[in-house]
């Protein structure tokens, strides 16, 4: 599939939604940066893939590193290459994402965990338009556009000295915020089905559709994870489910007035064990997929592990 074909996957009725691919299809042609913003699970990777897709570079394929999931010790190698030689390990000459992303898009995931150090590398290489391996001893010129997503507060980490000002002007060119499920409510009706399609083809199972009671109860949730937890939801439904026709109790959410997690709150509770509980029950919620769960909770993969860890640590985990 190409870039192309990809950009035509966002399915949105949303006026919102609708005005801001507009812009972003205006904007594909040129080579400025675009920080797209939203909670997780929102779709900020699907419209950096629609840019991309309706740019000039759509005929290569868009480079995607994201900065959670990579080691801290390696991100600069991912991102720059090293030369053979430059550190303990290094057995042979690497690449890296700039590089690779030549005359192409790259995607920088989850900047907001990008760590401080690496920030004014990043920055160089924006404004230079040229990278250095690590271990080497020449820039390498690189015709780069680069698209950036966070779910983070971005200029609330400036203020915390965790992000630099400079770079976040250079990536906020164009800047693109991605509204919540929760805010498209027009939209929530047209990706059910289109997931539940989605799931019936990927599982090999018989066609199945979604009843009216169950459609209500997804109309009352919030959504925190957004479309990325609805479509978890609904292929849990379509796999489970024993009847052709979708009823209330295979929507395995939590409820809208009591949730598990609020009937297990009580007065008195650290901060700290009301995060361990959250963190476990959602855990439960994605059945230990840790990368939908960071996602729902909004926090990096890197996080969530050094809290499991720390929890198994302290007996909380076995």
């Amino acid at each position: 599939m190409t870039e192309s074909n990809r950009a035509q996957t966002i399915i949105t009725v949303d006026p919102l939604f609708k005005n801001l691919l507009i812009m972003a299809k205006n904007v594909a042609a040129s080579k400025a940066t675009v920080l797209i913003t939203g909670e997780s699970g929102t779709g900020k990777e699907l419209v950096a893939r629609y840019i991309h897709g309706n740019s000039p570079r759509a005929h290569k394929r868009m480079v995607s590193i994201n900065c959670a999931a990579v080691p801290e010790g390696l991100l600069e190698s991912e991102l720059f290459g090293h030369e053979k030689g430059a550190f303990t390990g290094a057995i042979e000459r690497k690449i890296g994402k700039f590089e690779l992303a030549n005359e192409s898009t790259l995607l920088l995931d989850e900047l907001g965990e990008l760590p401080f150090h690496l920030q004014a590398k990043l920055l160089r290489a924006l404004q230079e338009g040229e990278v250095e391996r690590v271990g080497g001893g020449r820039p390498i010129k690189v015709n780069v556009r680069v698209v950036a997503t966070t779910n983070r507060d971005l200029k609330e980490m400036i203020r915390e000295n965790k992000f630099r000002e400079d770079l976040y002007y250079r990536l906020n060119v164009i800047p693109v915020t991605i509204p919540p499920l929760r805010e498209r409510p027009g939209d929530l009706e047209l990706l059910t089905k289109h997931f539940i399609d989605i799931a019936v083809q990927q599982n090999g199972v018989t066609q199945k559709t979604l009843g009216p009671q169950a459609f209500q109860k997804l109309k009352k949730w919030t959504w925190p994870g957004n479309v990325r937890e609805l479509q978890n939801v609904l292929e849990r439904a379509v796999l489970t489910s024993e009847y052709s026709n979708i009823g209330e109790a295979d929507i395995h959410i939590p409820e809208v007035e009591e949730t598990n997690i609020l009937r297990g709150l009580a007065p008195g509770m650290t901060v700290s064990e009301v995060e361990r509980m959250l963190i476990l029950k959602t855990l439960d919620f994605t059945d230990q997929n840790r990368t939908h769960a960071a996602r729902m909770l909004g926090i990096s993969i890197r996080t969530l592990r050094n809290k499991i860890n720390e929890y198994r640590s302290g007996g909380f985990l076995e």
